[in-house]
């Protein structure tokens, strides 16, 4: 029986430290990392791709991550993909702000890895 495909994971962060750390953790757990820098290569990305599970800076140039959040759960070939926010915005009322916005979870910058692991595991398995 042939090894089952990695699940894959498209990360829309614009932090080129935050994108090496996070692609550097999916991968250690195998997942297959796709990546973009703004919200719309995001969505252009998520279209071509079809990635398991996104995980979404909110704040991003071109299109925020709210904006292409809503959009990706408009549009019917992709809206049962998990949208995961990743955000320093850690505020009373942003968690919620965020799931209004069509993602599935949250998790706060600084990344807690366990809570963001049990996360994926919880979508993906």
């Amino acid at each position: 029986m042939p090894d089952k495909l990695p699940k894959r994971i498209l990360v829309v962060e614009d932090n080129p430290d935050n994108r090496i750390l996070i692609t550097d953790v999916l991968s250690s757990l195998n997942y297959e990392v796709l990546v973009a820098i703004d919200g719309e290569s995001g969505i252009a990305l998520a279209q071509s791709e079809r990635p398991d599970l996104i995980l979404m800076d909110l704040s991003l140039p071109k299109m925020d991550g709210w904006t292409a959040a809503s959009q990706l759960k408009q549009n019917e070939a992709l809206a049962h993909i998990p949208v995961i926010a990743l955000t320093a915005h850690a505020m009373v009322g942003d968690r919620e702000k965020a799931l209004k916005a069509g993602c599935d979870d949250y998790v706060s910058k600084p990344i807690d890895l366990r809570e963001l692991a049990s996360k994926l595991s919880h979508y993906l398995d």
